[in-house]
């Protein structure tokens, strides 16, 4: 007998918790329903079928999304299936040939981040800038920020806890001094450093929307600018100090080095500076 699937609102909310039991990140567990629901909206009361997941795959693709985009949002898919028992049902990713180098476009330099940290504290956002120098000298993920507290300081380490894994990292002693002053003059006395007027830690979509509202006045253009790539900056540097891409891993919090590896690719100019000097053309 064939099965009806129908994406209803209780279901989503049943993953969604879900997704918390098993301690995904909450800008994840986001993300994951926003292209469910994205999924549900398209579909307009239809049941969800293979010829149904191909047609929302072509769309996307027919939007202009990119193949690696497009598969992120086929993942929501999957797992959401896998969660209600749809075993008949799959949505197939794009295959991607492994990149060997990354847009020039989308890659944060040193000079970049020096400009986004002037630009911050000449606009009095203290706390803005002292966010990203904490993001870019630690590597941590924008969703670890709340780890970075008074007593974390004192001890010149956090403990961050994700997704069942616990590791530490290391706070640099400069860095652990500037956000010590920072919490005085914000009358911090225990538990996070970075908090809203209200107290409340600071969401993912906060903290985005604050850095990109530095690009025009910095001069760094909007698409090299949000958290995540102070991550691949600091990656990026670390790895050219140590040349240990397994450490790397490890202070990133990575469980496959491939994973790593990614934030580790040279740019298309890199690149053709390369090609050109092979000396391969007369």
């Amino acid at each position: 007998m064939k099965r009806n699937h129908t994406i209803r609102e209780e279901d989503l909310c049943r993953f969604s918790r879900h997704l918390h039991d098993l301690e995904y990140a909450p800008g994840s567990i986001e993300k994951y329903l926003r292209d469910l629901t994205a999924f549900q909206h398209w579909l307009a009361g239809r049941t969800v079928t293979q010829r149904e997941i191909a047609a929302w795959k072509e769309y996307l693709h027919s939007l202009g999304c990119r193949s690696e985009t497009v598969n992120t949002k086929l993942s929501a898919l999957n797992r959401f299936f896998a969660f209600q028992g749809w075993s008949g049902l799959r949505a197939r990713y794009y295959r991607i040939q492994r990149r060997f180098f990354r847009s020039t476009e989308r890659e944060m330099t040193r000079e970049d981040y020096g400009r986004l940290l002037s630009t911050a504290e000449g606009m009095g956002k203290t706390r803005l800038a002292l966010l990203m120098e904490t993001i870019c000298a630690t590597g941590i993920r924008v969703s670890e920020v709340k780890y970075i507290t008074l007593e974390a300081l004192r001890a010149g380490r956090a403990e961050i806890s994700l997704k069942g894994k616990v590791r530490t990292i290391l706070i640099p002693g400069k860095l652990c001094r500037k956000l010590e002053r920072y919490a005085k003059k914000q009358n911090i006395a225990t538990g996070e450093i970075f908090l809203t007027r209200r107290g409340k830690g600071l969401s993912r979509r906060q903290i985005w929307a604050e850095m990109k509202a530095l690009c025009a006045r910095a001069g760094v253009a909007a698409s090299k600018v949000f958290p995540h790539n102070l991550r691949h900056l600091f990656a990026r540097t670390f790895y050219r100090a140590s040349r240990d891409v397994a450490q790397l891993a490890d202070v990133l919090g990575h469980s496959s080095i491939e994973t790593t590896r990614i934030y580790l690719l040279s740019t298309g100019a890199n690149h053709t500076r390369q090609l050109e000097r092979l000396g391969l053309i007369s």
